[in-house]
């Protein structure tokens, strides 16, 4: 068991990638940690809480939410990162495509920032941080993704929109907006390829999100940020 006075973070896509370099993060930060996934397998570290589930299902959320609450005693950051990625031609998007991405994506972000918020405003602060990417702001002739920026797009959106309205009572809602980065959802032989598409020339490591949404997590000034990590695409190219 923790102390009651020890701050907690939930993530979601918490078992690879940027959500496992998040937990780790956070753990080192001295934060205990709700880790949610569909896959992931219990911790050996007592700080560390995971979940089980589709993030999708709002069951998973009310779940999660009320085993950190009972395991923890209290939530302050909740980290939404679990998102799906489809590029297809817009009309070859399947209804199957829609739903999962519009599951994760958006339902997945939904029901579980309701229930953190309501536990943060009994405490009177908070931090919701949105992983969105900077297809939102610069679309991409090579990257058809119109499901993309049309639930990640409002994601951003809805970022700047709990900010001002929690903005008084102490919750602060920040997004980081990556470029590609180098998780196991991308295999190794379109790297080539996706390094090309930024600026700078290479693809994003898990480490350069995770660092952007610690420097959000230290930021008390800092809310309706959307803060790029991208190697320069929303900038041009």
């Amino acid at each position: 068991m923790s102390s009651q006075n020890q701050k907690v973070a939930v993530i979601t896509g918490a078992s690879q990638g940027i959500g496992a370099g998040l937990v780790d993060a956070y753990r080192k930060l001295g934060h205990a940690v709700v880790a949610i996934s569909r896959t992931i397998e219990p911790s050996d570290d007592a700080g560390i809480l995971t979940v089980q589930g589709d993030i999708a299902d709002p069951a998973t959320a009310e779940r999660a939410i009320a085993a950190g609450i009972e395991r923890f005693g209290r939530i302050d950051t909740l980290v939404n990162n679990a998102g799906v990625f489809v590029a297809k031609p817009f009309t070859d998007y399947t209804q199957d495509d829609y739903a999962a991405v519009t599951g994760v994506n958006l339902a997945g972000f939904f029901r579980i920032t309701q229930l953190a918020i309501e536990h943060m405003l009994a405490h009177g602060d908070g931090h919701i941080v949105n992983v969105t990417t900077s297809l939102v702001d610069n679309a991409n002739s090579n990257v058809p993704s119109v499901l993309a920026s049309l639930t990640k797009g409002g994601l951003q959106s809805a970022t700047k929109s709990l900010a001002i309205e929690y903005a008084t009572r102490g919750i602060r809602s920040n997004a980081v907006s990556p470029g590609t980065i180098k998780t196991p959802m991308h295999p190794e032989e379109t790297h080539e390829a996706l390094a090309a598409l930024h600026p700078v020339g290479r693809m994003g490591e898990p480490s350069d999100i995770v660092d952007a949404v610690i420097y959000l997590e230290n930021a008390p000034f800092v809310t309706g940020e959307i803060l790029h990590v991208d190697g320069g695409m929303s900038a041009g190219h």
